[in-house]
Parts: structure tokens; C-alpha cells; sequence
């Protein structure tokens, strides 16, 4: 198979867990409603957990590997500050796709990383593919309760929508394998803004989402959520 096109497959199917995430959360009616109620919650919080874990463990590393010192401070920041600007500029339109934001930052930078990873030779491609789709699963979950709870739009409109999403994944990866292989420093910048929005989305939007009162199951699904990325990143070590 032309590497090519294995990168458009696996970047395919690590997008389409999104929509399949919103498809389980659409899934109504888990009783007991304390049970349905704490696992959400708990799925709110591994999908921090992972997007953390997506931070410590990939972005950072990956990116700062590319960059001086300097660049990888003065990107992080950015990457906050910008984030900070795009939640503010939502809440003037009161659109709740804080989550949704979340999710592509994620999402994009480590598609055109699995692209300049194939480019570069090496097994860590694959293993990022699978990387991207479990932590794309739960964050697939969140978003869409998030749009569908406080935007109202109908569920079939949300999935239709991560589908079309799940798409950037192909178009990124192989931005990533013709384009970006040979830009290094541009991948790493990429990286690590990315890694300072998601941080600033984590505990602006996500975390205060996650906690529950008298309940002890979330937060131990962020520390699942973190742990998923933690074996990925000692697989990918090894």
C-alpha cells in the first residue's frame, strides 16, 4: 500500500471516532439517572485527562524537540493568549463550542504530525494514529453534549457535522508528509500553540465541567484519561 494513502486511511479513521463519540452520547436514558449523570461527568473528565496527556506527552515533546528554548515559550504563550481570544470572542456570539475547539486543536496538529512522522520513517505514524483515535472518542462524546445541551442543535446535524470534521484528518496528514517533513521548525511551532490553547481550554471550559459534588468517579477518569496517553507514549518509546 502507498504510504500515502495508508496515512489517509489511519488519519480517516482515527477522525471518525468523533463522530462516533457523539453517537454514543446521544444514547439516552442510562439508568439509574445518578449513574447516567456521573458518567458523564466521568467521560468529561477522561476527555481532559487525554487532551492533558496530549499536551505532556506528545505536543510538547514532539514540538519542543524542533524549537530553541525561546521559540517554545514564546509559542506556548501565544497559543494560550490566542486561545483565551477565541473563548472570549464565543461567548460575545454565546456559541458553547469550547469543547469542540478543544477537540481540533488536538486533533489537527497531531494529523499533520503522523504525516511528517511517515515522511520521516519510523513506527511512531502508526501508533499515533491509534493515539489520536481513542483520545478523539471521548472528546467526540463531549462536544456533542456540550452543542446539543446548551446550542440546541439537533443530533443528527452534530454528527453529520464530526463527520465532515473527521475529513481534516486526511487533508492535515498529508500536509504534514509532502509539505511540512522538511519544515521542522514550522511543525514544532504548530505543535506547541496548539499544546497552549488546549491547556487553556482544559481547566477554562473542560475541568470546571467535570467536577460533581459527593462524587469520586470523575476525576478518576481524567487520571484514565492521562494514562491512556501515558501508554501510547511508552509504546511509541520503545
Amino acid at each position: 500500500m502507498s504510504e500515502w494513502l495508508l496515512i489517509v486511511i489511519l488519519t480517516l479513521v482515527a477522525g471518525l471516532t468523533m463522530p462516533l463519540g457523539a453517537f454514543i452520547a446521544n444514547i439516552e436514558s442510562i439508568r439509574p439517572h445518578w449513574l447516567e449523570k456521573e458518567f458523564r461527568h466521568s467521560v468529561i473528565a477522561f476527555g481532559g485527562g487525554a487532551l492533558l496527556s496530549a499536551i505532556a506527552l506528545v505536543l510538547v515533546p514532539e514540538g519542543s524537540a524542533r524549537l530553541s528554548n525561546l521559540e517554545t515559550v514564546v509559542y506556548f504563550a501565544l497559543g494560550g493568549i490566542a486561545f483565551m481570544a477565541l473563548d472570549r470572542l464565543l461567548a460575545y456570539l454565546n456559541s458553547p463550542a469550547g469543547q469542540l475547539a478543544a477537540m481540533l486543536s488536538d486533533f489537527i496538529p497531531e494529523a499533520l504530525a503522523l504525516g511528517a512522522a511517515f515522511a520521516q520513517g519510523g513506527t511512531a505514524g502508526m501508533l499515533l494514529a491509534g493515539l489520536i483515535a481513542l483520545q478523539n472518542l471521548p472528546e467526540g462524546f463531549n462536544s456533542f453534549r456540550e452543542l446539543k445541551e446548551r446550542a440546541h442543535y439537533k443530533p443528527i446535524t452534530i454528527i453529520l457535522a464530526f463527520l465532515f470534521m473527521a475529513f481534516l484528518g486526511p487533508v492535515s496528514g498529508l500536509i504534514g508528509y509532502y509539505w511540512l517533513a522538511d519544515l521542522s521548525t514550522a511543525v514544532g511551532a504548530i505543535m506547541i500553540f496548539a499544546a497552549g490553547g488546549i491547556l487553556y481550554l482544559t481547566f477554562q471550559d473542560i475541568a470546571p465541567q467535570a467536577k460533581l459534588e459527593n462524587h469520586w468517579a470523575p476525576p478518576l477518569g481524567a487520571v484514565a484519561g492521562f494514562l491512556l496517553g501515558l501508554v501510547g507514549q511508552l509504546i511509541i518509546g520503545h
